[in-house]
């Protein structure tokens, strides 16, 4: 059998080699991949895809070569853009691998040896030090005032003290002294491990907008297929040959399909994402941009994301007397008013006591004094030398003899030093422990009125036997007093609450934090009112229903939260078919994040887990951020809303053509071909759609209810079928019957030929592009006429007009080009009719928008 000593003189090179061999290196687990060969097919075969395969090998069966191509050219641009950003987001998800360090110290072959992270394996000594992330699970065979950062696990911000025999995760930072420890568990069988195998394995559900693409997608699908069929039948009624009743039947489906549609939604979300990055918002996933503005429901974290994690204590109370300041900060300098002087001495020994059994600190670095260690620790340190005392000194001649962390359970924690138990915790955890405590509850009540964070701080004489246990230790205790610190809601917090109600978001703070604070600080930033209760999160109800019910409402608040918590609240506001956006930074936050509609993760205090499992990452931490991210979600949302309206008013106009060939049963010429639709689907409206999924957001985005629902709803439908696309296929028609007029057709004679008709088809081919320019501009907004916009407020949108206005001309008066598409340039009559249509579409849009706004304004 192993000895210990044995087991503390490490392993020799060759049996960590052969340990390494047998069971694989030190490395968090990660989700299988595909390869990228595969990932790039199922792009090529999705419902969408596929609809346009089948197009394409119609345009082939019908000797149409160059519509097949250009459709085929379609998908491969559709996978492609959508592969790249697949591939980016993975890139990405990769950085959860620096959780774990690069290199560490163990004990080889009886030696101190650096090694990689990677190579550690069971039964390795790790040598840990201050500052040194644990690379593997590990029991303690020896350890020296080790405090270990476990908040990415616990959510706790004080360190653990850990003593010899207890055990050590991976992914934990060790903050002070050093320890020996003998690995048991590497890489895959690892605890965190086992956490950050929960965001691979479950799968994400799908965004809202992914579910509505569908929809439309399968709705335009249907509608292409049947008019198609439709067409077809026609033509075999009508005694047509089957071939050209095939030709047409393929046309119509195509003008049906708006090919660029998924290709600008990809592009619309790429832009959303560019401008929340400008705004501290980092996007993962693209869907994300546009879930973010059909968020219902915001479950955010307190400390660092409500507040601004920076704190000073206020005020102190003892027995013997009170003290206070009024400067917030740092500044070790800054006074301290005491009532009574006889009360000094009571005061610097509450502070004194609360400071030894605290190891956050402050430092004077290059002239100014920061932070080092939790926040309220660091301020306990402040205030103590605001009082005068020397607390480097202090904790070096007086370094703690043993210590008993801080323990969610207990709310407490405590130290032996000099033969005196120090206690500090929770007021409702240290007062039923104390024999006395005086006007301490009137003080603690009137603390949390004033929305401090309270702490009481106690102590105790042992003899020479040191306690043995936690309960023996805090027993028994004479209280020294209250502190009351404040951590200061951020200034833009109360504004962005008020956003979020007028936006008909539901906010609720959901926090590990003692249920007093979290209450008095949510009531501060206004948040709840004073009269609504704080939830427990060890008290919620284990029913999904009755737990969704309970917090299925503004400002509620959840104190004492364990992350398993956080999941089951994700899942239950889902359950009443809310978009929930939930804030995590932890470990353990990981399952609730990746559940989440929204997984929101902390850039600046969140672990590399946390934002693995996260759709966007706040690189400032700040709610506010979050709720600028909702306004720029919306926008996409409305951005792609716009472009959907100009693609199907486009369509109506494609159509036309067809169904006035089919109504005069093939007596009136086709005034658009197959190539001349694909040329404007492709040619000419990509890139207006792209620059309307650019539009800056309205100012009035967060005083509306969440813009969650269908994008093909009965205002896009009224204003693409019957008030825009009506009116650009009324300029189409009259530009094509205008120009063969102009050729001297006339009703009753038989319609023009050659030239003359593809004179009057390019008329008819100018006419859409025109029009549509002017749709583009009526598009951007489904309230107000162009004008009021302003012409150039969407800097991209002029471009891509002139653009497109320039590939319509190069279309029609290269010759060859020109010849195959089937038209020529239009006459000076077919000219005017198609420049008139720009004019006619802005002036019915205007009509429009002006009897919508009187019919609500009754």
């Amino acid at each position: 059998m192993t000895t210990a000593d044995e087991r503390a003189a490490g392993l020799t090179s060759k049996a960590a080699h052969d340990r390494l061999r047998s069971d694989g290196p030190n490395r968090l687990p990660q989700a299988k991949r595909a390869s990228a060969a595969r990932r790039f097919a199922k792009q090529l075969v999705h419902f969408f895809a596929l609809m346009l395969w089948a197009a394409a090998a119609l345009a082939f069966v019908a000797d149409l070569p160059e519509l097949a191509v250009g459709i085929i050219l379609v998908v491969l641009f559709n996978a492609a853009f959508a592969f790249a950003q697949e591939e980016r987001a993975d890139r990405a998800a990769e950085r959860v691998r620096a959780l774990l360090p690069r290199s560490v110290v163990v004990r080889r072959d009886g030696h101190r040896t650096e090694i990689d992270a990677e190579s550690v394996v069971v039964d390795d000594v790790l040598l840990l030090e201050a500052g040194d992330r644990v690379p593997a699970d590990a029991v303690l065979l020896r350890a020296d005032r080790l405090l270990v950062d476990t908040s990415s696990f616990t959510g706790e911000s004080v360190p653990a003290s850990l003593d010899d025999g207890e055990r050590v995760r991976a992914g934990t930072f060790v903050v002070e002294g050093e320890a020996e420890a003998l690995v048991d568990a590497t890489g895959e069988r690892t605890e965190l491990a086992d956490i950050a195998r929960l965001t691979t394995i479950a799968p994400s559900p799908p965004s809202p907008l992914v579910r509505e693409l569908g929809r439309v997608v399968r709705t335009v699908a249907a509608i292409a297929i049947g008019v198609g069929v439709s067409f077809f039948v026609l033509t075999l009624l009508l005694g047509r040959d089957p071939s050209d009743g095939f030709i047409f039947a393929v046309g119509v489906t195509v003008a049906l399909v708006p090919e660029a549609l998924l290709p600008t939604v990809t592009l619309s979300l790429a832009w959303g994402a560019e401008q929340l990055a400008q705004r501290n918002v980092l996007v993962r996933k693209l869907e994300a941009v546009e879930t973010l503005g059909s968020t219902t429901f915001v479950c955010t974290d307190k400390t660092g994301t409500l507040t601004r994690n920076e704190m000073t204590v206020m005020e102190a109370w003892t027995p013997a007397g009170a003290a206070s300041t009024t400067v917030a900060g740092l500044d070790p300098g800054a006074g301290i008013e005491i009532e009574d002087p006889i009360a000094r001495g009571a005061v610097r020994r509450l502070a004194l006591a609360a400071t030894r059994c605290s190891t956050g600190r402050a430092r004077l670095v290059d002239d100014a004094w920061v932070g080092q260690g939790d926040p309220m620790e660091v301020a306990l340190d402040v205030f103590t030398r605001r009082l005068g005392t020397d607390t480097d000194r202090d904790r070096a001649e007086a370094p703690p003899t043993l210590r008993f962390p801080f323990d969610p359970h207990r709310r407490r924690m405590s130290v032996v030093v000099d033969g005196e138990v120090l206690v500090k915790g929770a007021p409702d955890a240290v007062l039923p422990r104390c024999t006395d405590v005086g006007d301490a509850t009137a003080v603690l009540h009137t603390f949390a009125d004033r929305g401090l964070r309270v702490l009481a701080i106690a102590a105790r004489r042992v003899g020479t036997t040191l306690p043995s246990d936690p309960d023996e230790a805090e027993s028994d205790l004479e209280l020294l007093g209250l502190v009351g610190l404040e951590d200061p809601p951020r200034d833009d917090v109360a504004e962005a609450l008020a956003r979020c109600r007028s936006a008909g978001v539901r906010v609720a703070m959901v926090t590990g934090d003692h249920p007093a604070t979290a209450a008095a600080i949510a009531l501060e930033v206004g948040l709840r009112r004073a009269e609504d209760p704080v939830h427990l999160g060890a008290e919620l109800p284990a029913d999904e229903g009755a737990l969704g019910a309970l917090l299925d409402r503004d400002g509620v608040v959840v104190a004492r939260v364990a992350p398993e918590d956080k999941l089951r609240i994700a899942q239950a506001l889902q359950a009443r078919g809310h978009v929930v956006a939930m804030t995590g930074d932890g470990v353990n936050d990981g399952p609730a994040l990746h559940q989440a509609d929204i997984g929101v993760a902390m850039g600046r205090s969140g672990t590399d887990v946390a934002r693995e499992a996260a759709d966007l990452v706040l690189l400032d931490d700040r709610f506010a951020t979050i709720v600028a991210g909702i306004e720029q979600g919306r926008a996409t949302y409305v951005n792609i809303r716009r472009f959907l309206t100009y693609h199907l008013t486009d369509n109506v106009a494609e159509l036309t053509p067809f169904l006035v060939w089919a109504l005069s049963g093939g007596r009136f010429p086709l005034a658009l071909g197959v190539l001349q639709i694909l040329a404007l689907d492709l040619g000419t409206d990509t890139l207006s759609a792209v620059a309307l999924g650019a539009e800056p957001p309205s100012h009035r985005l967060l005083d509306e209810p969440p813009v969650s629902g269908r994008l093909l709803d009965k205002t896009v439908a009224r204003r693409a079928f019957a008030v825009l696309g009506p009116t650009v296929a009324l300029a189409t028609m009259a530009a094509f019957v205008a120009s063969m007029a102009a050729d001297g057709w006339r009703p009753g004679r038989d319609f023009p030929t050659g030239h003359a008709l593809a004179t009057a088809s390019g008329a008819a081919f100018m006419a859409v592009v025109i029009a549509q320019t002017a749709n583009a501009f009526a598009c951007r907004s489904a309230r107000r006429w162009p004008g009021a916009l302003g012409w150039t407020t969407n800097r991209l949108l002029p471009m891509a007009a002139a653009a497109e206005l320039a590939f319509s001309l190069l279309a029609i008066s290269i010759g060859p080009v020109a010849r195959r598409l089937g038209h020529a340039p239009p006459s000076w009559t077919g000219w005017t009719v198609a420049l008139a249509g720009a004019a006619l579409l802005l002036a019915v849009d205007a009509a429009d928008k002006t009897i919508r706004a009187r019919r609500q304004h009754r």
